[in-house]
Parts: structure tokens; C-alpha cells; sequence
């Protein structure tokens, strides 16, 4: 290895590290902020912990802020959204790219429009949907709708194409296997890393949805952790800002541990690429 390659390699892995620490940087402001009290944080940024950790987790306590329910509830709805998501967009995929029908590209088109109209455009008529149905104050429409996700769909469609051979599924087709059988034995497996990274992505806007809880759930027994942290709002006097960043770094906590238990099966699936390659 020559000089020249040795410091580009050099500068690589510097700005690695530079962009390593500036993601981590936001993350631990909000963590060192939950132990300092509320005097510390108006007087500007620190990277330093304090030692109000036990009184900004008491405050909490005091505000009847229900960290166990606000997680139970969190999760139930982020879990089985992810997973009705991940599911049906990889089947959806695999139908646009496997099977070549009549309106397949108009279809495909179609889901392409969808990934461009913001949500926020259907909530009115969503809410007067939902309300007609008897729904509200239910998680069935917070968790129902994830069956259709255009965006999912868009990118295992990208995926399964580069991946995808029809001599894998004939010859499953001629052992006498059927195409559901073949969508779980077969397709499901290559789809891994493309799965866990749309898992993550899923359940991180699941889990940090705050707008459309907040419109159809009314039972504060039901509220999720985003819903939680807003109402943890103090007197005229005193705002704790302190607990408020605790409550934000215990809402966080899940999302980092879903990344930690994905993260190999993306890095599995790009090691594979580069060895097939």
C-alpha cells in the first residue's frame, strides 16, 4: 500500500468518525439534559452528566407519568404495525415482480403516487371514517392501515429485483410447492436485510407517531409514551425541563434496542452482496 492509499484511507475513516460523532452528539445531549435540573439546562449546553437524575425521575413519578404503560401501549401498536407492514408489502413486492399480469405497471404507478401524497391530507377524512365505524379510541386504526404502505412496497420491489431468479420458484413449483409456501420457504429468507431495515424505519415512525394518536385516542389509559411526554407540562411557575429530557431518553431507549437486534441482519445481507459480487 502506497502513501497516497494509505491516506485516503486515513480521511476516511476521520470523516467516518466525524459523522459518527455527530450522530451520536444529539443523542447524548438529551441523555446528559435527563440529569440535569431545570436552572443547568437554561444556562446553556453541556456534555457533562449532572446529578438530578433522581429528582427529574421523580418528578416524573409526580406527574403520574405511567412509563409502563406508555411502553406496553407503544409497543403494541409499533409491534403489530411493523409486522402487518413487513408481511404484506414483501407479498405485495413479490406479486409486481414475480407474476407479470395486465396492469401491473398502472398498479405499480399507482402505489408510486401514493408514496408522494403526505398523510396528513387524509387525516380529516380518515378521523370521520374511523368515527362512523365505532374505532375510536382504538388501536385498530392505528395499527390496520399499516397493511397498505407504499413506500415498504417501493423499496422491496428494488430490492427483490436485484435478487430475484424464476428458476428458484419453479423449481419449488416443480417439487409440488405452492406460491404461499414458496413466498415463506423462499422469497421471505433472501428478504432479510431488506425486511430489518424497513423494520426498523417501520417501527421508529410507529413508534414516534404522535399526531393521529393523539386525534383518536381520547383514554388517557391508552395513551402512547409520545402522548405521555407532551402532557408533561409543569405549572406557570416552573417549567422541569429536566424530567421532560427523561422522559424523552426512556422513549428513545426501545428505538436503539430495536436498531441493536436489526443491525446484523442488514450488515449479514450487505456482507453476502459483497462476497456474491
Amino acid at each position: 500500500m502506497d502513501k497516497a492509499d494509505k491516506y485516503k484511507r486515513i480521511l476516511i475513516y476521520v470523516f467516518m468518525a466525524i459523522l459518527t460523532l455527530m450522530s451520536i452528539f444529539p443523542f447524548w445531549v438529551v441523555l446528559v439534559n435527563a440529569t440535569r435540573s431545570a436552572e443547568q439546562i437554561q444556562q446553556g449546553l453541556s456534555i457533562f452528566p449532572g446529578s438530578n437524575l433522581g429528582y427529574n425521575w421523580n418528578v416524573l413519578m409526580e406527574k403520574q407519568f405511567d412509563i409502563f404503560g406508555g411502553f406496553k401501549n407503544s409497543f403494541i401498536i409499533s409491534a403489530c404495525s411493523t409486522v402487518l407492514s413487513i408481511y404484506f408489502s414483501a407479498m405485495a413486492a413479490y406479486g409486481l415482480v414475480a407474476y407479470k399480469f395486465k396492469g401491473r405497471k398502472i398498479l405499480y404507478a399507482g402505489i408510486l403516487g401514493l408514496v408522494m401524497i403526505p398523510t396528513q391530507i387524509s387525516m380529516i377524512g380518515f378521523y370521520q371514517f374511523v368515527s362512523k365505524m365505532n374505532l375510536l379510541n382504538n388501536y385498530i386504526p392505528l395499527i390496520l392501515p399499516a397493511i397498505a404502505s407504499p413506500a415498504t412496497i417501493f423499496f422491496f420491489k428494488q430490492y427483490l429485483e436485484t435478487i430475484y431468479h424464476p428458476d428458484l420458484p419453479d423449481s419449488a413449483r416443480l417439487d409440488g410447492a405452492g406460491e404461499i409456501k414458496i413466498f415463506h420457504r423462499i422469497i421471505l429468507p433472501l428478504m432479510t436485510p431488506a425486511m430489518a431495515t424497513m423494520s426498523i424505519f417501520a417501527f421508529v415512525s410507529s413508534w414516534n407517531n404522535f399526531l393521529m394518536p393523539l386525534i383518536l385516542i381520547n383514554d388517557t389509559d391508552k395513551y402512547t409514551l409520545p402522548m405521555l411526554i407532551q402532557l408533561l407540562k409543569t405549572d406557570m411557575y416552573r417549567t422541569e425541563f429536566g424530567s421532560m429530557y427523561l422522559g424523552i431518553s426512556l422513549s428513545i431507549a426501545p428505538l436503539l434496542i430495536m436498531y441493536f437486534i436489526l443491525s446484523k441482519y442488514i450488515i449479514r445481507g450487505v456482507t453476502a452482496g459483497g462476497i456474491k459480487g
